[in-house]
């Protein structure tokens, strides 16, 4: 299913142009046209889901075991001595494009990109609660 006014809806289906890396039925994998770094990709499903919220487990798996294959074949050719992978879910996340889409990043020793958000002490009773709580819908 195609939503009308998405980007990547319309780069899935070759309305918009992109740098294809790989392409199935079911996924494409190009490369960022404001890329974090070099060798900067996206996975998207070419079904549209908004976010993690409305992808189903199936098509989740599916795409993270292509993340696995095109991480391995980034660090290949990229030589990168690492890789994030992002996925950001709503606005207050960072989610600007609201179809479900990964980021590969590679990453480079000295690199001046920060990802990695400021930690706070735990509070262990709230955690123990919580867990407690989200058991329940899993």
């Amino acid at each position: 299913m195609k939503k009308e006014d998405c980007i990547f809806c319309k780069i899935a289906a070759g309305e918009i142009p992109s740098t294809t890396v790989y392409e199935t039925n079911e996924f494409k994998v190009f490369f960022d046209i404001a890329p974090a770094s070099k060798g900067h990709a996206l996975i998207i499903p070419k079904e549209h889901f908004d976010n993690i919220f409305s992808l189903d487990t199936e098509t989740a798996g599916k795409l993270f075991s292509l993340a696995t294959v095109v991480a391995g074949a980034l660090k290949e050719e990229t030589g990168c001595d690492g890789m994030n992978l992002l996925q950001n879910n709503g606005e207050i996340a960072g989610q600007t494009v609201h179809h479900f889409h990964m980021h590969l990043i590679p990453r480079y020793e000295g690199d001046d990109i920060k990802l990695i958000p400021a930690s706070h002490e735990a509070d262990k009773d709230y955690l123990a609660e919580l867990a407690e709580r989200v058991k329940k819908h899993i």
